[in-house]
Formats: structure tokens, C-alpha cells, sequence
């Protein structure tokens, strides 16, 4: 029987400020990718989410971003390699230490917003950034966009990689996402997200918004955690998988070969 992993970004509220509805999607998803403080999320924040994700027996994953509260880390930033880096094992660092602290530990890494549009293009970034993350953490997997720079930095690395898909977003022909300022960039209806990534698992490749059909290892489906349609995305897509005989669990992470 096929089988992929169910990822949703979280932890993404701030102070008495919240976003998303984390507890139901963790009865839903089996990975939960946590805001580590520089783009969302605060000790609180993490505190909570990572115990509802011990409780749920959901994966936990460090979810870094930029360094940009007031942007929610979709901002574009010229950060120095080295800094990126530093900030990179930062977060880990802190996602570590507050998954320890309630019976978990920290499973993955998937980088957040535009941090991750930016090395899903840029080779150079994806390796620091991973790079950054395997010397806190030499475990880790590293989940990123399959089919993009940051999946030939996981082969170049030979770490741990899970191929991610996304349930919410269409595709550019490059295997990249639509840019969220244009038209068709994010998919709303449940029944659409479901049908698509029955298509994509089935077909183990990423399908296009032009019709390209790009060949690739899909491990894990995301839902995005802050749109007011995530849950019932979230419940349409498992429902649908369940249905066509896909089986819901943790990715495995072995490396590429």
C-alpha cells in the first residue's frame, strides 16, 4: 500500500495574537512543521503546540524563517550566507530544546516563507542553510520543495530528505509555486486539494498549473496552517488518500539516491 506523510505549518500566533487552528489539524496531520520565533511563533507559542504535538504522537519539525515578525518571514531579505546560518541553528536550537522540554524531539527542518521560495531557486542558499541545520542536528531531515534546487542540495548532502508537496498551492512549470500576488496561486475548495494530490501521489510526480508533469519523490503533503480553509483542506485531503487507498504516516526520510 502507498503511503505519504501530512505536514501543517504551526505555532505561528505571537503574544495573545493567534493564528490557525493547530489543535484540530494535529488530530489530522502526522507532521507538524512549528515556528521557531524569528518569523512567528514565540516560548509560549512553541510550548503548547509541541505538547499538543506530543499528545497527538504528530511528528515535530523546526520550521526557521527570516528574521521578520512584522512580515511574516514572506518578505524577501539580502542576509549574509553566514548570519543566515547562525540564525539557521538558532532556531533549531530553540525548537531542540523546547520539544525536550515536553517529551518530544525535533524530527525535521523545513525552512518558512520566503526564506524557503528564495532556496528553492538559489542552490547556494539551500546549502547553507542545510549545511547550518546538520551541524546542530546531523539526524535531521531536511523536508523541502521536491523537484527544486533544495532537493539537489539533499542529493549533493546525502542527509536525510522528505520530498514536500503542496495541497494549497499551484505549480510553476519549474516545480516552484505560483506567486501568491497572482490569480490561481491558492487553492480554496477541499474536493480540488484532494483530487490533486490523489493525482500527484498516484502519478509520483508534481502537476502543473501549464501541464507539466515533473517526475519526483513525494514523502509529505503540506495544508498551510494559516488559511481559513485549513482544516477542512487538511480533513478533505486525508479523507480522500484513506479513500483511495494511500496510508497516512511519518515520513521515513532516507536520503536520496
Amino acid at each position: 500500500m502507498p503511503s505519504v506523510d501530512l505536514n501543517s505549518d504551526m505555532g505561528e500566533g505571537f503574544g495573545p495574537w493567534t493564528m490557525g487552528d493547530d489543535a484540530s489539524l494535529l488530530r489530522i496531520v502526522t507532521s507538524a512543521n512549528i515556528a521557531c520565533g524569528f518569523h512567528a511563533g514565540d516560548a509560549d507559542t512553541m510550548h503548547e503546540t509541541m505538547s499538543l504535538a506530543v499528545a497527538n504522537k504528530v511528528g515535530i519539525g523546526a520550521h526557521p524563517g527570516f528574521n521578520d515578525l512584522q512580515g511574516f518571514g514572506r518578505r524577501k531579505m539580502d542576509v549574509p550566507f553566514s548570519t543566515l546560518a547562525n540564525q539557521i541553528k538558532y532556531q533549531v536550537g530553540a525548537a531542540q530544546a523546547m520539544a525536550a522540554s515536553v517529551g518530544g524531539s525535533v524530527r525535521h527542518l523545513k525552512l518558512h516563507g520566503a526564506l524557503s521560495n528564495m532556496a528553492c531557486v538559489n542552490a547556494d542558499m539551500a546549502r547553507a542553510c542545510y549545511e547550518a541545520a546538520l551541524e546542530v542536528a546531523p539526524d535531521i531531515i531536511i523536508m523541502g520543495l521536491a523537484a527544486t534546487a533544495m532537493e539537489d542540495i539533499a542529493r549533493e548532502l546525502n542527509c536525510n530528505w522528505a520530498g514536500e508537496i503542496f495541497a494549497d498551492r499551484a505549480y510553476n512549470s519549474d516545480g516552484t509555486l505560483v506567486d501568491r500576488k497572482l490569480a490561481g496561486a491558492m487553492i480554496h475548495d477541499p474536493d480540488e486539494a484532494a483530487a490533486n494530490m490523489i493525482a500527484m501521489v498516484r502519478a509520483g510526480a508534481i502537476l502543473t498549473a501549464t501541464g507539466e508533469r515533473l517526475e519526483t519523490r513525494i514523502d509529505t503533503i503540506c495544508v498551510h496552517g494559516d488559511s481559513a480553509a485549513a482544516v477542512a483542506l487538511a480533513k478533505a485531503v486525508r479523507a480522500g488518500l484513506e479513500a483511495d487507498g494511500i496510508e497516512l504516516q511519518k515520513f521515513s526520510g532516507n536520503p536520496l539516491a
